[in-house]
């Protein structure tokens, strides 16, 4: 059976995409953030941190959208 590819449907996976992402993101500032000693691949380690913030800004602002123009 084919799964019915609805406007519900494809709002609640972007959705899902988003916050999984965001999940992703977070936890990788708080690696850094808990222990930046131990990331040797990363000597700017506030550098890092911003890029993981703009990654997160950026699905929050997808799901802020989602939810004010699309969302009933």
């Amino acid at each position: 059976m084919a799964k019915e590819y609805n406007r519900d449907n494809m709002i609640n996976a972007i959705k899902q995409h988003a916050e999984g992402h965001i999940a992703k993101h977070a936890m990788n500032v708080e690696v850094y953030l808990k222990k930046a000693a131990g990331i040797g691949e990363h000597p700017d380690i506030l550098d890092a941190i911003e890029k993981e913030l703009k990654v997160i800004a950026e699905y929050h602002d997808q799901l802020e959208v989602l939810n004010k123009y699309f969302i009933d």
